[in-house]
């Protein structure tokens, strides 16, 4: 009785309590002509090790779980440690909700605000919020937290910016104003192209987003795009769906953004079939941008002992002050992700982070090689360097025929590019992270060189 835990006394006095015969007399208000009139057309209950037998036959029929793949695009198959699971399992974070009241939850409290001081440092800058749903509504926020401060209205967005992040861009901006989301195409190297921002770029311009990397894999200083934008009072907007990218190059901060967003979902848990995610968000340290920071902040403080102790700092979001006066209408954070980002971060440590990042460069460089020297395949975007992702052009110009024939050897070639811009029909886009063994790769190589 799982499912069905009231007994049959219960049921009476809850009825007795509400002055009602029968369950049936409970629906009474809705109109014969709305019911539907007969049993759900469901098969019988089963019992629990039925039930559980069944679900695994269907996993069984999964080919996913026997198939090499490749695929990234803003999702990663990174190592998570069963570690992590078990210690989110813990009732005390697992059923934590919002920590209104401080004096009963020091842990979350202190598991957020180590959640934030782990994105400052990955970010190169010093406010960071206490999560967000993930990389795309974290961009779209950050866009609109560069309106409010600059007074402006046009958000330039590169294309190098993740497709579905524009995408969610796009509708965050266009239920307000329709010319406000200016989209700039990205350079034939995939990054970001500064001669098209530089035509566009006014004094009506709040901010420029860019992705770093970017979604095709390239990695660029930002430097000549964050001194551009600021000459004429722009703020830029950076968006990073690789996190261990930045362990091996500069990050944002350093380099002149404003505001820095982010997927955190490789440090946090696997690729789920797309989710959740864990939104990463950290800007500069100024009075305004900390008052237009969207979400809330932990903070660190003492109590009357002078003992350390953890607070919500800032929560000027709609639960806690008027609805006008809301930066975000994002009413609650990734916690329990959040949480899984900052243990897999806590084991690691710096060195573990830089290690892990450079095992995957040293694999996505030895897989790159290895294609490129295949007759017929071309870089896609030559002219940046590249992390754990990039592009290929495939012989004959047809991705999806590689990519079938691929699958039926179970390897999944990275990304057909072709389903995001019919103009890459013949690229595929490999994502190469720790996992990924020197069998994998030469089983791959030899594979594509059969096409």
């Amino acid at each position: 009785m799982r499912y069905l835990p009231h007994t049959e006394q219960e049921i009476r006095q809850m009825l007795d309590t509400v002055g009602l015969q029968s369950v049936d007399a409970l629906f009474a208000p809705i109109p014969e002509a709305a019911r539907l009139g007969r049993d759900l057309s469901v098969p019988v209950a089963l019992s629990e090790p039925q039930l559980m037998k069944h679900m695994s036959d269907l996993a069984a029929q999964n080919v996913g779980a026997s198939m090499l793949s490749f695929l990234g695009g803003g999702n990663y198959a990174h190592h998570i440690p069963p570690a992590v699971d078990q210690l989110l399992l813990r009732s005390e974070f697992y059923t934590a909700y919002t920590p209104y009241q401080p004096e009963v939850s020091q842990g979350t409290l202190q598991a957020i605000w180590e959640f934030q001081t782990i994105v400052s440092e990955l970010m190169g800058l010093p406010l960071a919020n206490a999560s967000m749903y993930d990389g795309a509504t974290a961009a779209a926020e950050g866009a609109q937290m560069a309106r409010r401060l600059t007074k402006r209205v046009r958000i330039l967005v590169s294309g190098c910016v993740h497709p579905d992040y524009r995408d969610v861009i796009r509708t965050y901006l266009s239920s307000q104003d329709e010319a406000a989301y200016v989209d700039i195409p990205a350079g034939p190297d995939g990054c970001y192209d500064l001669a098209a921002l530089h035509h566009s770029l006014d004094e009506t311009v709040a901010a420029v987003v860019v992705g770093h990397p970017s979604f095709f894999g390239g990695m660029k200083d930002l430097t000549p795009l964050t001194e551009a934008a600021h000459a004429l009072g722009a703020l830029v907007v950076s968006s990073t769906t690789e996190p261990y990218a930045l362990a091996l190059v500069k990050p944002p901060g350093e380099m002149g953004v404003d505001i820095a967003t982010g997927e955190g979902q490789a440090l946090a848990s696997g690729p789920n079939f797309g989710g959740p995610g864990v939104g990463l968000f950290a800007c500069r340290e100024d009075r305004n941008y900390l008052q237009q920071l969207p979400g809330r902040i932990c903070g660190e403080t003492v109590d009357k002992n002078g003992e350390r102790g953890f607070v919500l700092t800032l929560s000027t979001r709609e639960q806690h002050i008027r609805r006008e006066r809301a930066t975000s209408n994002i009413c609650t954070n990734q916690g329990l992700l959040a949480l899984s980002l900052t243990i897999r971060v806590s084991m690691l440590g710096k060195q573990g982070f830089i290690q892990t990042a450079e095992l995957c460069l040293a694999k996505a460089n030895y897989l790159e090689r290895g294609i490129l020297a295949l007759d017929g395949f071309k870089k896609s975007f030559p002219g940046c360097p590249s992390f754990n992702e990039f592009a290929v052009s495939v012989p004959g110009g047809d991705a999806a025929r590689v990519h079938s024939r691929l699958r039926e050897q179970s390897i999944i070639p990275g990304l057909n590019l072709g389903r995001v811009d019919a103009k890459l029909k013949g690229d595929l886009l490999f994502a190469v992270t720790e996992r990924h063994t020197r069998e994998d790769l030469d089983r791959t190589i030899a594979a594509l060189a059969t096409m």
